[in-house]
C-alpha cells in the first residue's frame, strides 16, 4: 500500500494555490528550496509529477489539479478534527460551546431562553456572538451557528430549525390594539407602518388590498424594529418566532387576523463543522434548541395565532 508523505502536503498545496514555489515558501516560513525538494519528494513517492514549470510559475497539471482535490479534504478534515479535539478536550465542569447567533433570534428568542439552558446544561457555558454576517466557523474558532438562509454553507452541516418564522403577523402596542380593534385590514393598511415595504407588500397581497406601503420607518433589526411597535411608534409585520414572548406577556398584541408567509426558502438553520457532529455539547444544544421552538410552537397554537400544521 502506498503510504504518501504527509509531512509534504501543506507545501504541495501552498505551491498549487500560489502558483509559486517563493509564495508557498513565505506563507509556510520556509525556503523555496525546501518548498521543490518536498514537492520533489511527494513526487517521487507518488510516481508522478503534479507540477509543470512556466519560468518562476508552477501550474498544476491534470494529475496534479485531481490530486489537490484530495489533498484539500484530508487536510481541511485533518484541521476540523484538531478543532473537534480541542473542543473535547475541555469537557467538562469548564466547557464553553461558543455560538454565533443572528441578532434578533438572540434578541427576541434565544437570550430570554438562557435560563432554561443553564438548568439543563449547568457545566457547559454558551458564549454569544450576535452578528448578521456568515463567520467562518473553522477559522474563528466557534462551534456552531444559528443562520438565516437557504440551508447551503459550504463545508457545513445544517437543520432546518423550526417553522415558527413562517407566519408573519401584524402586531402593535396595547394601546394601538384598543385603538384598532374591530378595524379592516384596509383602514389597518393606512395606520403608521414599520418595516420593509416588500414585506409588507406580501400581507397586503394576503389581505387582497391593492397599492403600495410607504413604511414610516425601516429598520436593520427586526429586534429594534418591534422595540418600537411596543413603544406605540406604528406596527410591525414580523415572524412568529420574535413575537412569541412579547404576546404571551402582553408586550405586543396580534391587530390582525391577516397572516402572510415568508418566502419558503429562507428559513432558520443550526450549522456546525461535520467534525462536530457527535461532540456531546453540540448534541445537547441541538436537542435543546429543538425542545425549546417546540414549546414555543405549542404556545403558539394555544394562542391561535399558528396552526396545528402548516403546509
Amino acid at each position: 500500500m502506498m503510504r504518501i508523505p504527509l509531512q509534504f502536503l501543506p507545501a504541495f498545496r501552498a505551491a498549487a494555490q500560489l502558483q509559486s514555489l517563493r509564495a508557498a515558501a513565505s506563507l509556510l516560513n520556509l525556503t523555496p528550496s525546501a518548498i521543490s525538494q518536498q514537492i520533489s519528494a511527494l513526487e517521487q513517492q507518488l510516481g508522478f509529477a503534479l507540477f509543470e514549470r512556466q519560468g518562476r510559475r508552477v501550474l498544476l497539471n491534470a494529475a496534479g489539479k485531481i490530486f489537490l482535490q484530495s489533498v484539500d479534504a484530508a487536510l481541511d478534515g485533518l484541521e476540523a478534527g484538531a478543532r473537534a479535539a480541542r473542543a473535547g478536550e475541555s469537557a467538562g465542569a469548564d466547557t464553553v460551546l461558543r455560538l454565533t447567533v443572528v441578532p434578533s433570534f438572540a434578541q427576541r428568542w434565544l437570550l430570554p431562553r438562557i435560563g432554561h439552558w443553564r438548568e439543563r446544561h449547568p457545566h457547559i457555558r454558551l458564549s454569544i456572538e450576535a452578528t448578521q454576517q456568515s463567520r467562518d466557523l473553522q477559522s474563528q474558532d466557534l462551534h456552531a451557528g444559528i443562520r438565516f438562509g437557504n440551508g447551503h454553507w459550504q463545508g457545513l452541516e445544517a437543520e432546518m430549525l423550526s417553522d415558527l418564522d413562517l407566519p408573519l403577523l401584524v402586531v402593535g402596542s396595547p394601546l394601538a390594539a384598543r385603538r384598532l380593534k374591530d378595524c379592516t385590514p384596509e383602514q389597518i393598511a393606512r395606520e403608521p407602518l414599520l418595516g420593509d415595504p416588500l414585506v409588507w407588500q406580501r400581507w397586503l397581497d394576503a389581505a387582497g388590498i391593492k397599492g403600495k406601503v410607504v413604511p414610516v420607518a425601516s429598520f436593520a433589526e427586526t429586534g429594534l424594529m418591534l422595540q418600537a411597535a411596543e413603544h406605540d411608534l406604528g406596527l410591525a409585520l414580523a415572524r412568529g418566532v420574535y413575537t412569541v414572548d412579547a404576546l404571551a406577556n402582553g408586550n405586543l398584541v396580534q391587530v390582525s387576523q391577516v397572516i402572510a408567509r415568508h418566502d419558503l426558502r429562507q428559513r432558520y438553520y443550526l450549522v456546525y463543522p461535520p467534525a462536530l457532529r457527535n461532540w456531546a455539547p453540540l448534541l445537547h444544544l441541538r436537542t435543546w434548541l429543538f425542545e425549546e421552538l417546540q414549546e414555543s410552537r405549542k404556545q403558539m397554537v394555544a394562542m391561535g395565532i399558528m396552526p396545528v400544521s402548516l403546509s
